[in-house]
């Protein structure tokens, strides 16, 4: 039975955005966007290789809008360019969209990272629903509203704060994923867990093998309790100007080594995973319990991350120098400072984190 959530922005005026979650959600939602889509042009957005594997199920809810056109988008983070957004607004323009048209995206975070940013800014701003194909999209990318693109210097750097008028993350999609798609999604749960719900930790610790089988129902609960998770943090701060941060753990060194790598080759939760790993060095240096570094390891090391490549120490500093959550201040470090709480820490000499990194390409047992 899907479970609906609800996030409220305080202050805004807009709808708020209603989570679907859970196997059954997209059935669940056939009924609820019937108003939504009545009479309206959609515009579905999703790459070739997802409409092939879920693109009928989408059939019934789809149904009641006058006229369905579909824009097909490269897979995975190929489309997050600003001359695809660009050819996207050209075809929605051709094909006689509105400001009262919708658009929906089908496919995994970068899908919607593209296709929210591209509602944002069509005629400037139309409404948009996602339909997270991956753990990933479900767990974190589809909820909070940031969309956008990358340039070559910097995943996520054009981008707009924009939220959907509905999440349907629909946990039977899930069991088309590989092995290594969850486990890289699961980085993320273990993130929000390990600083917002500690009973999250453990049920990804007991259920970890049914949960990278991809069993939906086993799913289901992890994604409503990283879901609820994360909409507490930005019904807070909708804009990423305080509380919002700490869901950055993880990804100021997560989102160096993407670039390092050039997006390829490291999918995004095996980042932060190992981002996580090194967040927790520099935790334990200021005091974090020593038996919770050891627990999250622990797990982390069930994950059978993959191996980083060598890389120097100094050009990921000059990465994390220019990433987009930088101040001019310089790096902010959000760090577990006891399980179930983060905190984000100032003042986190280049000395103190040149010599951690070192160490930790130098030791991590996830080297190539």
């Amino acid at each position: 039975m899907p479970q609906t959530l609800t996030l409220t922005l305080p202050g805004e005026t807009r709808p708020a955005t209603e989570v679907l979650a859970g196997t059954g959600a997209l059935a669940a939602a056939v009924e609820r966007l019937r108003p939504w889509l009545e009479g309206r042009t959609v515009f579905l957005l999703s790459s070739r290789p997802v409409l092939d594997l879920h693109g009928g199920a989408l059939e019934p809810l789809l149904a009641p809008a006058r006229r369905r056109v579909d824009l097909e988008i490269p897979d995975g983070e190929a489309a997050k360019k600003v001359e695809v957004a660009a050819g996207l607004w050209q075809a929605m323009l051709e094909a006689g969209g509105k400001r009262d048209s919708r658009l929906v995206t089908l496919g995994g975070g970068s899908t919607g990272d593209l296709g929210g940013w591209v509602a944002a800014s069509f005629l400037r701003g139309i409404a948009y629903a996602q339909v997270p194909s991956t753990l990933l999209a479900q767990v974190d990318a589809s909820l909070g509203g940031k969309t956008g693109v990358d340039l070559p210097g910097g995943k996520n750097t054009v981008g707009a704060f924009h939220h959907p008028a509905f999440v349907i993350a629909e946990t039977r999609f899930l069991t088309s994923l590989p092995r290594e798609e969850i486990r890289a999604a699961l980085a993320e749960v273990v993130k929000v867990a390990l600083i917002l719900d500690p009973p999250l930790l453990e049920r990804v610790e007991e259920d970890l093998p049914r949960l990278l089988a991809g069993e939906p129902e086993a799913l289901a609960p992890v994604v409503v309790a990283a879901a609820a998770a994360k909409i507490a943090v930005v019904e807070e701060d909708p804009k990423e100007g305080d509380a919002r941060r700490l869901l950055n753990l993880g990804h100021t060194l997560g989102h160096a080594l993407e670039a390092a790598l050039g997006y390829r080759d490291l999918r995004h939760g095996d980042a932060v995973a190992h981002g996580l790993r090194f967040a927790l060095r520099l935790a334990r240096n200021r005091g974090l319990d020593p038996a919770v570094v050891e627990r999250v390891e622990a797990l982390l090391e069930r994950f059978e991350l993959p191996a980083l490549p060598p890389l120097e120490p100094e050009r990921l500093l000059r990465l994390m120098a220019r990433d987009k959550k930088a101040r001019e201040s310089g790096l902010t470090w959000v760090l577990p400072a006891a399980l179930g709480r983060g905190e984000m820490v100032e003042g986190v000499g280049e000395a103190e984190v040149h010599e951690e990194l070192s160490a930790f390409l130098a030791e991590s047992p996830y080297r190539a």
